[in-house]
């Protein structure tokens, strides 16, 4: 089958895209400041750096290493697009040296972000691009806003639309994570200057992790059975994209939604046609729906884990254990040689 161009990681590429990334960075009047001399406002004068949920945790300390503190506002096994924060959560928010969070993916956070008046606010959306991804419902409810425009690649891109239709799952492409690990890199540096060697050696060493992921996915889905996956909801859109492969999600990117009538009826069109084995439910969110659905359609159920969180029921104790589970999960669905 035809196959587009994958782009790789270049760590020319990514330095320079996450040093103009930097012009976005939120630098407000007002809120702590303390992390710019070198020190912060975490135990032992450590850099205090809050995240809003695990993958922006993982980079943060990853990149931060012993110069920071990081603490995430959504506890592990909280659904992260249901978080709601008390009072005093959105109060304590406003110790933070730094703040790293994705914007689109949980409303109530973006709001007490913004109110938070911190200095230092980094925001991933903005090391890379955004795409539409999503079911057929999702995009019907998108064209009430508007016509889509489509690249040369025929990748959905929502002009004129609210930030709903964009699906902010970034994380899920190696590529694109590794994007957004240069910018968290870049901005905690310029918070903390006087560590910024060690942050930029943490920076260049999770990245070759990235790319080594990204080697591993690419070569592990290169030859397949069938390119189709059914999972709970539309959260692997950019993950599909990368790998050449076609994701039917039951719900659509908000994985509380419910699917009509008509969607499971496609989905098992779908299943016969693309000889699909399995249909992947993830562990913070209910399993009924996809259960039902492999009863119905008599496949194998399997778990494509989202990492919105990790948990006991993780298959893996990081962000990268847990990829690399997502990767042996769908070559054993995908019938990968």
């Amino acid at each position: 089958m035809s196959r587009r161009r994958r782009p790789r990681i270049s760590p020319a590429r990514t330095l320079a895209a996450g040093a103009a990334a930097l012009g976005v960075l939120t630098l407000t009047a007002c809120g702590s400041d303390s992390g710019t001399a070198g020190g912060g406002g975490g135990p032992d004068g450590t850099l205090a750096v809050t995240a809003s949920f695990y993958p922006m945790e993982f980079l943060a300390e990853r990149i931060g290493g012993e110069h920071v503190t990081v603490t995430t506002l959504t506890k592990p096994g909280v659904e992260p697009h249901d978080l709601d924060l008390s009072p005093k959560e959105t109060a304590r928010l406003t110790e933070a040296d730094v703040i790293v969070y994705l914007k689109g993916l949980q409303p109530a956070v973006d709001e007490a972000i913004a109110q938070s008046g911190v200095g230092n606010i980094v925001e991933a959306t903005s090391f890379t691009s955004l795409e539409a991804h999503g079911t057929d419902e999702d995009h019907a409810h998108d064209d009430e806003h508007g016509d889509d425009e489509h690249d040369d690649h025929g990748h959905d891109h929502d002009h004129g639309h609210d930030h709903g239709a964009e699906d902010p799952h970034i994380w899920l492409d190696p590529v694109k994570y590794a994007e957004v690990a240069q910018g968290v890199g870049d901005a905690l540096a310029e918070a903390d200057p006087e560590n910024a060697a060690d942050y930029e050696a943490n920076t260049e060493a999770l990245i070759a992790q990235l790319t080594t992921l990204d080697e591993e996915f690419t070569a592990g889905l290169a030859e397949t059975e069938t390119r189709t996956f059914i999972t709970t909801h539309a959260a692997f859109g950019y993950l599909a994209e990368r790998y050449g492969l076609h994701e039917e999600a039951i719900a659509g990117i908000d994985p509380e939604s419910e699917p009509s009538a008509a969607r499971l009826r496609d989905l098992h069109e779908v299943a016969a046609r693309d000889n699909v084995s399995t249909v992947f439910f993830e562990t913070l969110a209910s399993d009924a729906t996809a259960r039902t659905l492999a009863d119905d359609l008599g496949l194998k159920t399997g778990v494509l884990d989202p990492l919105e969180g990790i948990t006991d029921r993780s298959a893996g104790a990081d962000y990268l254990e847990v990829m690399r589970a997502n990767l042996a999960a769908l070559r054993d669905a995908l019938g990968a040689s």
